[in-house]
């Protein structure tokens, strides 16, 4: 996420949260006190988001001074992940703000770490892709938090990759109709189609789409599919795709891709807790 639109995002944040003042850190704590914070994991995981949390805690005491653990790869509970130093007014009101993000990013990394390391301990060589099923307004957040747990991007938006649907089919007439009508479009992205039978298959191979998004098949359904497309296109699973299901799906021989809404939409967050201790003024 380019730093600006970081920023923003974490003033929103602090905004909600804070609103006209932290009436309990003004009312109780000295405006010269200082203070050092010190973030650990209260469960293992992979941390994430250290970048929004500094923000945060950097747009309530610009001059505070932080250290920050490692981030993107396993690490046990009781792992140090962050200590800021500074008005202690400043690091109490900014608090939630910076777990929050932490909190959110570090178990949507955590979860797909989880599922990649199932996926390749179990002799899987599918790719485990995200979806637009992100929370409004942190989209490129959350996918970088997956990219960061071993996971792949599929698009960012509606933007930057052709997905016809089959409610764009409808409207456009047909599978044929849809895919010339982006080839003349955009002829430089990738057009993916979704198809749910045997039928929707040849015609979109037919009208020569690049990936197949097969949508709520079973795993010998997907099997079929595979044996029937025979590498023509590159094929994605997607549909019911759940951690506890993930196995059934990425170990079928010849799948590329699978998705997974719930690596963003069904995260828990990661434990995490942050201690004050009063330093000299």
């Amino acid at each position: 996420m380019p730093n600006e639109e970081l920023i923003l995002a974490v003033d929103r944040a602090l905004a909600e949260d804070v609103g006209p003042g932290d009436v309990t850190s003004e009312a109780t704590v000295d405006p010269q006190a200082r203070a050092r914070a010190t973030i650990t994991q209260k469960a293992p995981g992979v941390v994430f988001g250290l970048d929004a949390a500094e923000v945060a805690f950097r747009r309530l005491d610009p001059e505070c001074t932080i250290e920050r653990g490692p981030e993107g790869e396993w690490r046990d509970s009781g792992a140090l992940v962050m200590t800021v130093e500074g008005r202690a007014r400043a690091l109490l009101t900014a608090e939630r703000t910076a777990l929050n993000f932490l909190g959110r990013l570090s178990g949507i990394a955590t979860l797909t770490a989880d599922v990649v390391r199932r996926v390749r301990d179990a002799g899987g060589t599918a790719e485990i892709l995200d979806t637009r099923k992100t929370t409004p307004g942190l989209r490129v957040l959350e996918k970088a938090a997956v990219a960061a747990g071993g996971g792949t991007n599929h698009r960012v938006g509606l933007f930057d990759a052709f997905l016809i649907k089959e409610n764009h089919i409808a409207a456009a007439g047909g599978i044929a109709a849809a895919v010339s009508g982006a080839r003349a479009a955009r002829p430089e992205l990738m057009v993916q189609v979704e198809v749910r039978d045997r039928d929707e298959i040849d015609q979109a191979l037919e009208a020569g789409a690049d990936r197949l998004l097969l949508d709520n098949m079973t795993p010998e359904e997907l099997q079929a599919a595979v044996a029937q497309v025979a590498g023509r296109a590159t094929l994605e699973a997607s549909g019911g795709v759940s951690p506890e299901t993930i196995l059934v799906y990425a170990t079928i021989k010849g799948l590329h891709f699978v998705s997974m809404g719930a690596l963003t939409h069904s995260a828990p967050a990661l434990d995490l807790t942050l201690a004050l201790e009063a330093v000299p003024s």
